[in-house]
């Protein structure tokens, strides 16, 4: 089991493309650890307004009477990609992992997978 910090490297390193990552608890909208970024993506802000993002789903999901889960939210931008992956299982409920990606190197599919096993081997 890896914790945030790990985990965060493990999907800079292991995922192609990626641009930054978060752990974000979408309760507060604060990010609990990022990497990467920069001066055109501060993951802060990122986390904050991706925590609404996540809010306005989750309540369209209720007002629709939907029964499901949210697995993972993907945002195609004409650069990047911006995945949202809420997590599972104990300890994680409220969390959720934010990658973004640049679109050019980035295999969406492989990406989507990686991340999964990130949010696997990740101890919060």
């Amino acid at each position: 089991m890896a914790n945030t910090e790990t985990a965060l490297k493990d999907a800079m390193t292991s995922i192609e493309g990626v641009i930054g990552v978060a752990l974000v608890d979408y309760t507060s909208g604060m990010a609990l650890g990022t990497l990467g970024g920069g001066k055109d993506l501060d993951l802060s802000v990122a986390a904050a307004g991706n925590t609404d993002v996540v809010r306005a789903k989750a309540r369209t999901m209720e007002m629709l009477g939907l029964k499901d889960e949210i697995e993972d939210i993907l945002i195609t931008l004409g650069t990047q990609y911006h995945l949202i992956r809420l997590l599972r299982g104990h300890g994680k409920s409220g969390l959720f992992l934010y990658l973004a990606l640049d679109r050019s190197r980035a295999n969406l599919a492989m990406a989507r997978h990686q991340l999964k096993s990130v949010e696997n081997s990740l101890e919060v």
